[in-house]
Formats: structure tokens, C-alpha cells, sequence
């Protein structure tokens, strides 16, 4: 069994639960416990552990996800356990297909934003370094780094890359297959 927790981050709309349903497929079950469903935004699933959202008050049970893979997106994820090992799967995009991406989203559940696309980038892009410099910092996590748009472009190049990463053996034709281009909707112009 795998002494350390899986974790995929990145920020949310990144293609995160693409990932996770990759590990799913390589015997790496997901940690969830399917209260988000599937829907016209993610039709394959979110992949989602609910208490993943109240990491700050309460992460102990992280302990009981080694040997499994579990979704953070990175606002969250400076919160995780710090006494257990983690191999962490951080997954970019293009900032204006994740902005275009959360715009629909947020439009359809009819929750639209006020906010500038350059106030969410500036922040964005800023996070993202402040979380990196993090994962970077910390002896007991190792971070594989995946672009989401290298992967639907070349689906095995990533899978040989995780496999690498996580030692997976079977499964990894079955993972490269999760990819489908018909989903990549929200393209950067």
C-alpha cells in the first residue's frame, strides 16, 4: 500500500477531476463521497470529499486517505496535515479558459460575478506562486506539475509522466483514454 496521500490540486476549473478520474483508472481509488454529482459542467463528475472544504478546521482525517487520491484545489491546500507524506499531482491551464470555464459555470447555478477577469487573474496568478514556493518548502511532499492543455493534446505524455510519479503499472492506456477533447469547451482565444 502507498504510505502517503495522493493529492490533485490545482486551481479550481483546471481540470482537477479529469485527474482524478486518471488515478481511478491507474488503481488509485478516489477518497469522495459523491454528494456532487454530475452535470452539464462536469459530466464525468467532480470527484469531491465534502470536509475537503473545511480543511482548516479539521484535517485529521487525511490520515485515512493513504493509498487513495483526494481532490484539494489549491486555495485549500496549505491546510492538509502536515505529519503526513504527500505526492501531489498540481495541474495548470490557460488563466482565461479557467476564468471562462468558472464564468459559465457560475452563470448556469445563476451565481454570476461582478468581479473583473483582471482582479481574479492578478490574484490568481499571485496564489499560484505563493502555492508553489509552499509545495516546494515542505520535505514530506513531493509535486508532479501537469499542464492541462499539454494533456489533451498528448494524454499519454501525462500518463507516463504520473505513472512515473506514482509508480502505476496497469491501467495506463485506461487512464490516457479519461481525456476527451469533445469536454475541452472553454478554449483560450
Amino acid at each position: 500500500m502507498r504510505e502517503y496521500v495522493t493529492v490533485v490540486s490545482g486551481l479550481p476549473r483546471s481540470g482537477t477531476s479529469m485527474l482524478m478520474k486518471m488515478l481511478e483508472k491507474g488503481k488509485i481509488s478516489p477518497y469522495t463521497d459523491n454528494i456532487r454529482v454530475a452535470d452539464s459542467d462536469n459530466p464525468e463528475g467532480y470527484y469531491e470529499f465534502d470536509l475537503v472544504k473545511k480543511l482548516k478546521q479539521n484535517n485529521t482525517w487525511l490520515s485515512k486517505c493513504k493509498g487513495h487520491s483526494v481532490k484539494i484545489v489549491s486555495p485549500l491546500i496549505k491546510n492538509i496535515a502536515l505529519d503526513l507524506n504527500y505526492k501531489v499531482i498540481f495541474i495548470d491551464r490557460d488563466m482565461k479558459e479557467i476564468l471562462a470555464s468558472q464564468n459559465k459555470m457560475l452563470l448556469n447555478r445563476g451565481e454570476a460575478t461582478d468581479i473583473d477577469d483582471a482582479t481574479i487573474t492578478d490574484y490568481y496568478e499571485s496564489h499560484l506562486v505563493s502555492v508553489k514556493e509552499w509545495l516546494s518548502s515542505k520535505s514530506n511532499i513531493a509535486t508532479l506539475h501537469v499542464n492541462y492543455n499539454d494533456t489533451i493534446k498528448n494524454p499519454e505524455g501525462t500518463v507516463k509522466q504520473i505513472s512515473n510519479f506514482l509508480n502505476i503499472q496497469e491501467g495506463l492506456e485506461l487512464m490516457a483514454n479519461v481525456v476527451m477533447p469533445n469536454l475541452y469547451r472553454n478554449r483560450a482565444k
